[in-house]
């Protein structure tokens, strides 16, 4: 596991913006660590880390930001990856799931079939907050016949309560930084 102190230059790369989408909402913007090819994959280094080798068949990546780190990391883990996006954005059937964000509500969907039954799925977000959507997410792999192995993150907030609420589940979850 990797420990906090060599994370530190990750965090440099972390920026604040006050009061966006909402007042009183501290956004972490993840866009500068991105843009840092050392940052990127010392973030990827550290999550594959976190990792138990050949336990991951597919990463569902939660939108957007998830995104941007699912492919290299399911690359990494020979695993392929499977998109968890917002309403009416995917084509053909599809599961879904209604959740509460820490500024309103929304709505995860997947589609039918994504993976195999019984595919071994771990859930890849940047942050997790109020753990809304990650809750969403897992409830879809579950719902899907996928095998929840956890969740792993850049930033965690856990003042706002998510992962415990994950652990509560009986989810597991790991973070590589938190504010």
């Amino acid at each position: 596991m990797t420990h906090p102190s060599d994370l530190a230059p990750l965090r440099s790369l972390i920026r604040t913006i006050p009061d966006f989408p909402e007042p009183g909402i501290q956004f972490r913007d993840i866009t500068p660590l991105l843009a840092d090819a050392r940052g990127l994959t010392q973030a990827l280094d550290a999550l594959e880390r976190s990792i138990e080798p050949a336990s991951v068949d597919i990463v569902a990546a939660i939108e957007a930001r998830g995104f941007l780190l699912a492919g290299a990391l399911a690359q990494r883990l020979g695993a392929g990856v499977v998109p968890v996006r917002k309403p009416g954005k995917l084509p053909g059937p599809t599961l879904g799931v209604d959740y509460a964000l820490e500024y309103g509500s929304d709505r995860l969907e997947m589609h039918v079939g994504a993976f195999a039954s019984g595919s071994r799925v771990l859930v890849l977000d940047d942050l997790i907050a109020t753990g809304g959507t990650a809750v969403a997410c897992g409830e879809l792999v579950e719902r899907a016949g996928g095998q929840l192995i956890g969740f792993r993150f850049l930033i965690d907030l856990p003042a706002l309560g998510g992962s415990a609420l994950l652990a509560a589940r009986g989810w597991g979850s790991h973070a590589l930084l938190r504010y």
